[in-house]
């Protein structure tokens, strides 16, 4: 077998291999040292195949559609800072949870350490970011080769999706010439087949976990981001009577049934900041699934009180417990303690918890009505949202926006966002890997600086058909550091935290040739929304306040807490 054929031979092998262990999407990045790769996986039938020139945003488009699906999805570079500038991503997927199966093309042995072109060290190059690296043989006449591609390829998508899933890496080193023949077929060969088990828990756990929930009145859940499923949870709620405090990304304040609304708690950021409220609704028990939600309030409350007990559910042996206050790690799937039970009747300390959210969200509506900052315009975006789509929010401001104003509903609304790392990198190409992956509308709700941050995101709209709305709520900077200390220090703070660019993205709009609306009020905002998309991407820029949004959202907390003082006197 000449090389060209055995190169061929190796790369069908690697391509069928990972579409055998189901894998259905691949994003590749263009690049000479990949080429037998990327031909693979291009003539090969049944992916859904995607193009991005940008490594960064390539790596970040597909951990969108990993984050979606719950699958893993192949990301190919060449090789060289190409295969860098997927780090990133490949961090935020790594405490994200997200399966990825990274490939990085690589210089064959010989051309590594003697100062070749676009030769850098890739093996290991992700370190401790990845569940598992490996570098691959180089593609020769051996009997022995075919074998070991095919059982390490099964062994790396198995590794990405076992839980907690996460990003895997092969380097695949390749020599010159690096075409193959596109018209050689593949002989299959025997493809070893895996069963992935399930973590559950013991009889004993059971027992003393049921009686727990039959006997105990002041309980809370808290469920976070990162779980596979959420199937059955509300019928398990149902039975437990508990106040259900559900961070956005749980995707718990979406669809819920009309006789669980009560339950949701999804105002606990407000009503548990400074006010009487805290020290009635103490629990003795509080059990989390998933990571630790969004709100500060929440994180500094439980730290306060430090319950009884704190049942911490995680698939995986790391304690996720940075306020150590955790008492039981309990190392399964969440679904396997939503336990059939006999219902409970609703108890006084629900009806707190209720009470409490009930008033926060009049002040919510009320503040909808009179204020224009980005609270009540990121609260009249959420309100409008129709059945079906998915809302991605950025991090910083925004994540907490929908924190604060998202409201319980019934509707069939998913949100995302990058919270693994809480970066700003890589917005934009997260989302439209959502999108594509969901085949919905999608929303994206975005500052200046983190759109700022990945421009390039957009160029995969030249090449996919997407379906996106993006809301930027441009107040000239960072609007985060004004609700921190460091906001006082007012002879540096603009320079270096406030950091205005001065800029507005018209222009970027009409360059990826994207709907553009400029909005400067609410009732223009109203409009907007109101009005039809036209293209496969629309931008509605908004100008906002910095000063003026840090203060009204103050001003709404504080209504928030004189109430439930007047109520929960110290």
């Amino acid at each position: 077998m000449n090389n060209s054929a055995y190169l061929t031979s190796y790369v069908n092998q690697f391509v069928e291999t990972v579409k055998q262990a189901g894998v259905e999407d691949v994003v590749i990045c263009p690049g000479s040292r990949s080429t037998p790769l990327a031909y693979a996986f291009a003539k090969s039938e049944g992916f859904h195949f995607y193009r991005q020139i940008d490594e960064r945003s390539a790596a970040f488009f597909a951990l969108g559609i990993a984050k979606a699906k719950k699958l893993p999805v192949v990301l190919l570079c060449t090789s060289g800072t190409a295969a860098a500038n997927f780090f990133p991503a490949i961090v935020e997927a790594y405490y994200a949870r997200v399966p990825l199966l990274v490939i990085t093309a690589d210089r064959p042995h010989e051309l590594r350490e003697v100062g070749a072109p676009q030769a850098i060290d890739q093996v290991h190059l992700f370190g401790k970011h990845v569940k598992w690296s490996v570098d691959f043989p180089i593609p020769e006449d051996n009997d022995e080769s075919l074998p070991f591609i095919e059982r390490h390829i099964h062994r790396a998508i198995t590794t990405a999706k076992a839980l907690p899933m996460g990003p895997v890496h092969i380097n695949v080193p390749f020599r010159e010439p690096l075409l193959i023949n596109m018209e050689q077929q593949h002989s299959s060969m025997q493809v070893s087949q895996t069963e992935m088990g399930q973590l559950v828990p013991s009889e004993g756990f059971i027992s003393w976990y049921k009686e727990l929930l039959q006997t105990k009145e002041k309980g809370l859940i808290i469920v976070g981001d990162s779980l596979p499923t959420m199937a059955g949870f509300w019928e398990f709620a149902r039975k437990v009577q508990w106040p259900v405090l559900a961070d956005p990304l749980s995707n718990l304040r979406c669809s819920i049934p009309e006789d669980c609304l009560p339950l949701c708690i999804d105002q606990y950021d407000a009503i548990l900041k400074e006010n009487a409220f805290k020290g009635y609704v103490i629990p003795d028990v509080v059990i989390r699934f998933g990571a630790q939600p969004v709100s500060k309030p929440l994180t500094q409350f439980l730290k306060a009180c430090k319950p009884t007990i704190f049942i911490a559910v995680d698939e995986s042996p790391i304690f996720r417990d940075s306020l150590h206050i955790v008492t039981h790690h309990v190392q399964v799937g969440a679904t396997s303690l939503w336990i059939p039970m006999e219902e409970k009747l609703s108890s006084s300390y629900l009806e707190d918890w209720t009470k409490a959210n009930n008033i926060a969200t009049k002040h919510l509506q009320a503040y909808m009505e009179v204020e224009e900052d980005e609270g009540a315009l990121a609260a009249i975006l959420f309100e409008s949202l129709p059945n079906g789509v998915d809302l991605f929010a950025s991090s910083s401001m925004p994540i907490r926006d929908v924190d604060t104003f998202f409201n319980k509903t019934t509707k069939d609304i998913q949100i995302y966002a990058n919270r693994g790392t809480n970066g700003i990198d890589g917005v934009v190409s997260t989302a439209l890997g959502v999108q594509v992956a969901k085949n919905r509308p999608s929303y994206l709700l975005i500052g200046d600086l983190a759109f700022l941050h990945d421009v390039n995101g957009l160029i995969i709209s030249r090449f996919q058909q997407t379906d996106l709305t993006i809301v930027i709520m441009n107040n000239d900077g960072g609007g985060i550091f004004s609700y921190l200390p460091q906001s006082n220090e007012t002879n540096y703070f603009e320079h270096l935290f406030g950091t205005p660019t001065g800029l507005e993205f018209s222009h970027i709009a009409a360059m990826y040739d994207a709907q553009y609306d400029a909005v400067h009020s609410k009732e223009q905002f109203v409009r907007v929304l109101n009005q039809q998309k036209m293209k496969d991407v629309r931008i509605i820029e908004v100008f906002t306040n910095r000063q003026v949004n840090t203060e009204t959202h103050r001003k709404l907390w504080a209504a928030i807490s004189e109430e439930l003082d007047s109520i929960w006197k110290v």
